[in-house]
């Protein structure tokens, strides 16, 4: 859910200023309910990150991006076979199938390791925020 949630949010922020760009002040953003269960796959990384994180970031990084690229080509087709895919990336210059986007490679390069440390956060022993204990006299 944290993933699925946590993709939303970035597309929302990736969308409209998406807008921006186009001269659209009111900065209008889209997503799709299909994209929480496409960035809830990102739990798929989890196991990954335990046998790689010990690899130098940018390795790291490499190979999460690949398997994002993967995951986003096969829920592309999957969803488009059912004509439901939200995405549609044809008559982009680095598009593959329309399904992915090759220059998106350093957004999710960095998305990966954000992911990573939220990934860190909500598996480490100690919550990195502590509510101090009620004293009572």
């Amino acid at each position: 859910m944290i993933y699925g949630l946590l993709g939303w949010c970035v597309e929302v922020f990736w969308t409209g200023m998406g807008s921006l760009f186009r001269g659209d002040f009111t900065l209008q953003a889209r997503t799709s309910i299909w994209m929480f269960f496409v960035y809830g796959l990102a739990l798929l990384l989890e196991p990954i990150h335990h046998r790689i994180r010990h690899w130098p970031i940018w390795m790291r990084g490499s190979v999460y991006t690949v398997i994002i690229f993967a995951i986003e080509y096969m829920t592309g087709l999957i969803l488009s076979s059912f004509h439901l895919c939200p995405w549609d990336y044809s008559g982009t210059t680095w598009s593959v199938h329309g399904l992915i986007r090759l220059d998106y490679a350093p957004a999710w390069f960095l998305a990966s390791l954000l992911f990573e440390k939220i990934h860190d956060y909500l598996t480490e022993d100690e919550p990195m925020i502590v509510v101090p204990k009620k004293r009572y006299s």
